[in-house]
């Protein structure tokens, strides 16, 4: 077989790569050299700023089957059949961690899906838990603050995070989650993914339901526990990453069931929360789970920072027949997803061969930094023209609703909504067995034990308030091992 020639970037062949050209053996490196100067350039080029979460994670390339009719919710011609099939991609990831940080570490974990459709990507951008800590992206900017680095010592802060958590008891019911061994998930294959927020379906006959998306490992949950988190994190921080690849290539291909929750809008108006409130989840016996196909990962990437590292996923990228709903979480990051992907990989992001819809891209969008002209090359930049052959088709008209309101103020996201308690509460007496709850006191316990400073005893006392509030079994626990004294003014306060 012919071997290849090195080359330029330019394509034009060259022989010198191991030495540079120099005034002699032992004289300066010459400014001619471009060749020394193309590598030397591209090569401190080849990172891209790291996502500000979600930074460390895995990805593989698979397959997404339908396996049952959901056609009477759904238009979306994926969902138009059983057997109905596409390729797809998912990115797994933690939160608050940086590139380089533990696979292991206490956090959510992204769940991310790319699905290449006929009708165009459909991303779904969840996490492996059903709530989130906040319900209104505002206040997102701040809550990842405090998951991040001290602007002095830019060191972790237990104080911070609790902190914050204590002063927004909204976040209480992810926070137990966190806290228990699902927050220590065994790897990416061993746990489930959500949609998280409520989205919407969008029938042939234009009706409209809300939605839950729910993806079940067939793996089954394992999970590691606080002091094997940590272990872990010394001896292999890129665990997850090492064992995704290897059941894949080992042929062990890491399976998930989908299941969808159907709430009407005559359900969502009678619900007993705000159904579009990200910290609450719908009652599995009230919204039974309806199971809609599998997905399944059977290939990892060729390249890791051309598939993983660039891709991207926003909510925003859904197809006829889904749609958002009024979730506040959601409706902030249909801007802030594409906006962030735009500005850590560029405005062509959707050009590269990981986020590319394989089927067409018609529209007027041009140039910008890396643009890539094979597919439009000399067509008009401008709608309407007298030249190309696109035309808007009206089947994929947007759903017309009415809003309830039409009264625009700033609300309190909180206003007879302000319930944070009944579902922590539930899911520590009806969801976690004795062995979980005795995990979940031990984890909050060694991370309160971190908060410091001149107001520790403030914001561990306005914590436990939350804990009582939500079960008193589960505050005395905690107060007791954190050797915090319960008098009756605190129980007053609390009631």
């Amino acid at each position: 077989m012919d071997s290849k020639k090195l080359t330029l970037s330019s394509g034009a062949p060259y022989f010198e790569h191991q030495d540079s050209q120099t005034v002699g053996p032992r004289g300066p490196v010459l400014l001619q050299d471009f060749i020394l100067q193309e590598n030397l350039a591209h090569f401190v080029r080849e990172r891209i700023p790291e996502r500000i979460v979600h930074a460390k994670g895995s990805g593989a390339y698979g397959t997404f089957t339908v396996t049952h009719d959901i056609s009477k919710y759904t238009k979306a011609k994926l969902f138009s059949k059983v057997g109905n099939s596409c390729r797809m991609f998912a990115r797994f990831s933690t939160v608050g961690g940086e590139k380089g940080s533990a696979d292991t570490a206490r956090d959510p974990r992204g769940f991310a899906l790319k699905f290449y459709t006929e009708d165009g990507n459909w991303d779904l951008v969840g996490n492996n838990t059903p709530v989130f800590f906040i319900k209104d992206a505002k206040k997102f900017p701040d809550f990842i603050h405090t998951q991040k680095r001290v602007p002095k010592t830019n060191l972790k802060s237990a104080t911070m995070m609790w902190d914050f958590w204590s002063l927004n008891p909204e976040s209480l019911h992810q926070v137990l989650i966190l806290m228990s061994d699902r927050g220590t998930p065994h790897g990416y294959r061993h746990m489930h993914g959500f949609g998280s927020h409520t989205f919407s379906m969008i029938n042939a006959n234009n009706e409209r339901v809300w939605v839950k998306f729910h993806f079940k490992t067939k793996q089954g949950i394992k999970n590691f526990n606080n002091e094997e988190a940590v272990k872990m994190a010394g001896e292999n921080p890129d665990f997850a990453q090492e064992d995704l690849c290897n059941a894949i290539e080992n042929g062990d291909f890491p399976k998930w069931t989908l299941y969808i929750q159907v709430m009407t809008e005559e359900q969502a108006k009678d619900f007993r929360w705000n159904p579009f409130d990200v910290t609450k989840v719908w009652f599995q016996n009230d919204f039974p789970l309806i199971e809609v196909g599998e997905m399944e990962l059977n290939e990892v990437p060729v390249n890791y920072f051309a598939h993983v590292e660039q891709s991207t996923f926003s909510p925003s990228n859904l197809i006829n027949g889904i749609s958002f709903s009024p979730d506040k979480m959601l409706q902030g990051r249909l801007f802030s997803y594409p906006d962030a992907h735009r500005y850590r990989v560029g405005v062509n992001a959707h050009q590269l061969e990981v986020n590319r819809c394989p089927f067409a891209t018609n529209n007027y969008q041009r140039d910008g930094f890396m643009a890539d002209s094979s597919e439009y090359a000399d067509k008009p930049n401008y709608h309407p023209n007298s030249f190309d052959d696109i035309k808007p088709d009206p089947s994929y008209k947007g759903y017309d609703y009415e809003l309830d309101s039409a009264h625009v103020a700033f609300y309190n996201r909180n206003e007879n909504d302000d319930d944070h308690y009944t579902q922590p509460g539930l899911l520590y007496t009806k969801a976690m067995n004795t062995e979980d709850r005795e995990r979940l006191v031990h984890n909050i316990v060694g991370s309160m034990k971190g908060i410091d400073g001149p107001k520790r005893d403030e914001i561990i006392n306005r914590q436990l308030c939350h804990f009582f509030r939500a079960n008193i079994e589960l505050g005395m626990k905690v107060a007791s091992q954190l050797n915090i004294n319960i008098d009756s003014n605190m129980m007053n306060h609390i009631k």
